[in-house]
């Protein structure tokens, strides 16, 4: 269900003021994620028990060889103290193998399953989503923070229960065995503490502060080291300043890392000499009592032994807070993302379109983008410069930037009836509106008031697969998968055959090409396709809708990059194709335009005329403006078919 998109509210602000707050519904959302792995996670719990009540021995061991075996001298005693003191911590190691298992199967799990959530939810994110955001930042929240996220559920938490447990049994005993010495003991516990909730909100800060770091590195990289890039980085000898750009944000990644590194260093020196401070009040005042003889010396050994199982757990829970809080930075980040409304979506109950005759009515349509400057990368009609500074040079769908004039109405009050079968020509100058009706028509947009309707069904009563299904599309700049031709073929019917792949390449004059190359239809195209003509990738992107076979065509002036031989082939071609068939063409070719049905002249988003080539011509309008300044001149050699219409 559309939102009205004021999803950008989620990305616009300073993230510091839009994050989340540390509440109830945020720690019960992050462990839903851990509910799914109960059994492992209860396994892994029965496992900590274990390991830390095997661990309790050794020192009880010890304080038995000092005060007893010992001074006794049995030999028997002293042979199974040994062997229990080798068998303790291999028995401890394995049950800590199989503990490590279950807590990489919990983690890897919880990655597995919100990477997957985050990116089901932005595939079904609208276009204008993606001109909004960078592609480095998609990147970055799909790789590291979903790593950090998992970070709280499958270590921190199995952690905290660990050093939990730990502390009570370890107390526990120590109890038992000297309660005095214990009470000294706990007396330095507070010195844990107290530091933990200040340098926890330090690096909360330090550890967003990273992560956007990190996002715009990956940005810059995804942006500058491809081949859009890389052209566009060359041609304009900008090598120099993307190399100073990448290494100002490379130092600052350097030194917020250092950052980090530093004050988790002073934390923890903090922490140890906090437990060193402890360890010499246990041992001088026990000391004492074995002078006195209140205590035996390995009774002192013993509980020497146990702090070390005291103050560790309570160092490792002083740093839990810190843990869990730079851990829902992640989830935080994550969550933004999560959080925002599809703009576009099918409703509860839309219908399913199996036959579709192509009958199309826009009925008082208008659409708006954005005012200048409320949001960055919004989208610009009908320029063909893919943007760099967005994520829309990485879009299947091109020609996405920000808009170059100050005009946001795109449409307005746009009424027309196509009928099926009829090749339509959308004709006008740039910006006029003639692109944003193709991506209103696959829904990639709706518009802002009125209707379009198929066979009478309003689009935003359909489902998306279904019109998707129903629609092939041919922009200016061909998105191809850096793989096989055959696989991007396949892009279009997954079940493709040989047979047919061959059928619909040689319909767009592309086969015997392909076929002449030497792995054939196995031949990588190349990132972007890069490794083809501008032409060839044309015709491989029309042979990819032929074999789609959809009843409706939108083609953004699909035959611009061909060579004229090449053109009349394709034209040839396309004929069979329009048969049956409604077809869409943003046309700058007077051959197409001739070709077509009814032709459709937009000035400024408004739908000025509409009619044949020879009406519009006699109207002495916008048409016979364009045809004498653009269309008669880019083929002159037509001038006798335009006498004739």
């Amino acid at each position: 269900m559309a939102h009205g998109g004021n999803w950008w509210r989620y990305i616009a602000h300073d993230p510091e003021k839009t994050r989340p707050h540390v509440t109830r519904q945020l720690l019960w959302r992050v462990f839903h994620y851990g509910r799914a792995y109960w059994k492992p996670v209860l396994a892994g719990l029965l496992i900590i028990v274990l390991i830390s009540l095997i661990e309790l021995l050794p020192p009880l061991l010890y304080r038995e060889l000092i005060d007893d075996v010992l001074p006794k001298g049995e030999w028997g005693r002293l042979n199974l103290l040994a062997l229990a003191m080798v068998s303790i911590p291999i028995v401890s190691g394995l049950l800590g193998v199989a503990q490590r298992y279950l807590n990489s199967r919990v983690g890897e799990g919880i990655i597995y399953d919100l990477r997957q959530e985050l990116y089901t939810h932005l595939q079904r994110m609208s276009l204008r989503f993606f001109t909004h955001t960078k592609s480095g930042d998609i990147i970055s929240r799909l790789n590291n923070d979903v790593v950090g996220a998992q970070g709280a559920i499958a270590n921190t938490i199995p952690n905290l229960l660990t050093n939990i447990f730990t502390l009570l049994s370890t107390l526990a005993v120590m109890l038992s065995i000297e309660w005095r010495l214990t009470l000294l003991a706990i007396v330095v516990l507070p010195l844990f503490a107290i530091p933990a909730r200040r340098v926890g909100l330090i690096l909360r800060k330090i550890r967003r502060r990273s992560m956007e770091l990190n996002a715009d590195m990956s940005n810059a990289i995804s942006e500058t080291l491809n081949v859009n890039g890389s052209l566009l980085v060359k041609t304009f000898g900008r090598g120099g300043y993307e190399v100073e750009r990448f290494g100002k944000t490379n130092r600052e990644v350097r030194e917020i890392g250092i950052r980090q590194a530093m004050v988790g260093r002073w934390f923890f020196l903090g922490l140890s000499i906090t437990g060193a401070v402890g360890t010499a009040l246990i041992y001088w005042v026990g000391g004492r009592f074995v002078l006195d003889n209140v205590i035996t010396v390995g009774t002192i050994v013993a509980f020497a032994a146990y702090l070390g199982r005291l103050y560790g757990p309570i160092s490792s829970l002083a740093n839990v807070p810190v843990e869990f809080a730079q851990a829902l930075v992640s989830f935080e980040r994550v969550f933004e993302y999560l959080d925002m409304p599809v703009e576009i979506a099918d409703k509860p109950d839309a219908v399913v379109l199996k036959s579709v005759r192509g009958d199309i009515r826009f009925e008082n349509v208008s659409f708006r983008y954005a005012k200048p400057g409320t949001l960055p990368g919004t989208v610009s009609d009908e320029s063909s410069t893919p943007s760099y500074n967005g994520a829309s040079a990485h879009s299947p769908i091109p020609n996405l930037q920000s808009p170059v004039s100050s005009r946001v109405q795109a449409l307005e009050s746009l009424t027309f009836h196509i009928e099926p079968g009829e090749l339509v020509a959308l004709v006008g100058p740039s910006g006029a509106g003639k692109t944003t009706i193709t991506y209103l028509l696959p829904r990639l947009y709706d518009p802002t008031e009125g209707r379009i309707l198929l066979d009478g069904h309003d689009l935003r009563d359909v489902t998306l697969d279904s019109l998707a299904g129903q629609i092939g599309m041919v922009t200016q700049e061909t998105y191809l998968l850096h793989d096989t031709f055959a696989a991007n073929l396949r892009y279009a019917k997954s079940d493709a055959t040989q047979t047919e792949m061959e059928a619909a390449c040689r319909a767009a004059n592309i086969h015997d090409f392909i076929a002449g190359l030497p792995d054939g239809y196995q031949t990588l195209v190349g990132e972007r396709g890069y490794r083809l003509s501008g032409g060839e990738k044309q015709r491989l992107a029309i042979a990819r809708v032929i074999l789609k076979d959809p009843r409706i065509l939108i083609l953004d002036e699909a035959t611009a990059h061909l060579d004229s031989q090449s053109e009349a082939l394709i034209q040839a071609a396309l004929e069979p194709l329009f048969a049956g068939r409604t077809s869409f063409v943003i046309a700058h070719r007077l051959s197409t335009i001739l070709a077509a049905d009814k032709i459709l002249v937009m000035d400024e988003g408004r739908l000025v005329e509409q009619g044949s080539h020879a009406e519009l011509f006699a109207l002495n309008g916008l048409y016979a403006d364009l045809y004498r300044t653009q269309f008669r001149a880019s083929q002159s050699g037509l001038e006798a078919m335009v006498e004739d219409a």
